[in-house]
């Protein structure tokens, strides 16, 4: 997509989220314009399916299957059959999008009331895939999409106008599905996440990770790879960094697990909307360290943005002591701060090929107590620990502390070195955040990947002093970032206070000269003006 493309599309994408900024804060209305975003892409790529795949040969183009007669269902039925199989879900020609638009304008008669016929429609999508293999991927999407609500308007001719206006301008972008090299749409929803994140403030560092930080994560897990078995994020939020990983490698399988109800959702709709079959994604809703929905599953490649510090059950719960993700490492994560709790179960689902980069919160490097004896096992046991990566503070939402990046790998040689990296000073400063450049990524990238030392940025170090150092990560242990003062030249510095010297007393001399010839007092007391005095 062409910078021109992103910025006429960002305005009217925006415009629309103007329609209902008045009315809701920006975590609520991100669920109407995503939702119907992603409606308009189901709608879109059915048609799409429908008229390219399906009855291209017979030179028949599915929106114009209105009528309701039997050769027009018969036609119908075969469409839905293939559609449910191939993609995961069914419209009638009906419930196009374009349809319901073409209502709303008043272009079948008078009645343009569609919320009840836009109701039905996001209710049938999901109907549709009942007992069906997508059935997990599609039910319950639209249930954020809330067509009641009285923060649509007042009356129900107030919400079916705003609807009606919402999805008129929408109906008026073209998503470019027939360009299968095209996504304009998929850049347009991350932009979005983007931005509502940004205005979600705190909340928005829940569902979304920092683009720049999304792609230092997945050039480091594909580093040296074309192809991907399976990537896993425990902590998924809206997908993103999931996705992101497909950039720089092929991906055949997606794992990914989320909490947060609305948010699983997005992460879903993200899937789809990227162009991802939905039998290559597999994402679940639930807590990954209470309620692990992949058991068995070891991924090659595992990328996360846990929650900062967060609560866990920890010692409360029996369980976790017999868990071969927690028990072996000779304790558990605190129960205020379960950001080893999350690597571990990271590590426990990395294949014996893979590699995982995870952002978690500076203190994990240093802290003592269980967190010190969890560090230890992985570095000095299990050998696992493959770089540290310490970044600038402020870079995501809503948490203004500095983070690293910690890298580890099953397939690590036993006399390998760890690399850290320092970072912090890699950013350009943004109105409300840090930001990293394009030229930041990319040395922090080519420094990971070449394992090299660079003076002041990056070392190589050994196990011996790691352990010198009890097992602390703290990054400024191991790399020097400590910058000589200048030397002053005391002989040029004390011939320019001279001069200044002498220039100041011209200077007040000739002010005190003015002075006399109007009969005032000096604005300063000095020899001068004490000797006129005198």
């Amino acid at each position: 997509m062409s910078e021109e493309q992103k910025r006429l599309l960002e305005q009217s994408l925006w415009a629309i989220a103007d329609l209902l900024r008045g009315r809701m804060n920006a975590d609520e209305y991100k669920n109407y314009v995503l939702g119907f975003i992603f409606l308009k892409y189901l709608s879109e790529r059915q048609e799409v399916y429908a008229d390219d795949e399906l009855l291209k040969r017979d030179n028949i183009k599915y929106a114009d299957l209105i009528n309701e007669n039997d050769e027009n269902e018969e036609i119908i039925s075969l469409v839905k059959q293939q559609s449910i199989e191939n993609k995961g879900f069914f419209l009638k020609p009906n419930q196009l999008f374009s349809y319901i638009v073409k209502k709303g304008n008043k272009e079948f008669g008078s009645d343009n009331f569609i919320v009840e016929d836009l109701k039905n429609v996001l209710n049938s999508i999901e109907q549709n895939t009942i007992g069906q293999e997508s059935e997990e991927d599609f039910i319950g999407l639209f249930e954020d999409v809330d067509l009641s609500s009285a923060k649509l308007g007042k009356t129900e001719k107030e919400k079916n106008d705003i609807v009606i206006e919402i999805l008129s301008r929408l109906n008026r972008i073209d998503f470019n599905l027939t360009d299968a090299k095209s996504d304009v749409l998929g850049d347009a929803y991350e932009y979005l996440i983007g931005q509502f994140a940004a205005g979600a403030g705190k909340k928005g560092g829940e569902f979304y990770t920092p683009s720049q930080v999304s792609r230092i994560l997945s050039q480091i897990v594909t580093a040296g790879k074309d192809k991907i078995k399976s990537v896993y994020d425990p902590t998924c939020g809206s997908g993103s960094l999931l996705i992101r990983v497909k950039d720089y490698a092929d991906v055949s399988e997606i794992y990914g697990q989320e909490l947060n109800r609305t948010t699983y959702n997005l992460a879903r709709m993200n899937m789809l909307l990227h162009g991802i079959n939905y039998t290559k994604f597999h994402i679940r809703q639930g807590d990954a360290l209470t309620d692990d929905h992949f058991p068995d599953l070891k991924a090659e490649a595992v990328v996360a943005n846990p929650p900062f510090s967060a609560k866990w059950k920890g010692d409360l719960n029996p369980l976790f002591k017999t868990d071969e993700r927690f028990n072996k490492y000779g304790a558990l994560a605190p129960k205020d701060k379960a950001d080893y709790a999350f690597a571990t179960h990271m590590i426990h689902h990395l294949a014996d090929n893979g590699v995982m980069a995870i952002v978690l919160p500076h203190g994990v490097l240093f802290r003592g107590g269980a967190e010190e004896k969890i560090r230890r096992y992985i570095i000095e046991t299990l050998n696992y620990l493959d770089a540290v990566i310490g970044l600038t503070p402020n870079l995501f939402y809503g948490a203004t502390i500095p983070v690293c990046i910690m890298v580890f790998s099953k397939c690590r040689k036993e006399d390998d070195k760890i690399l850290f990296i320092d970072a912090s000073k890699e950013f350009e400063k943004g109105k409300n955040q840090n930001r990293l450049t394009d030229d930041n990524i990319k040395k922090i990238v080519e420094t990971y990947k070449n394992k090299k030392g660079i003076d002041k940025f990056s070392r190589l170090v050994g196990s011996r002093e790691i352990k010198e150092n009890d097992y602390n990560l703290n990054i400024s242990r191991y790399i020097d970032t400590f910058e000589e003062a200048k030397s002053i030249d005391l002989v040029s510095v004390s011939k320019e206070i001279k001069k200044l010297e002498s220039e100041e007393t011209e200077i007040n001399e000739e002010i005190a000269g003015y002075c006399r010839e109007l009969g005032i007092s000096a604005p300063f007391h000095s020899e001068i003006t004490k000797a006129n005095e005198v």
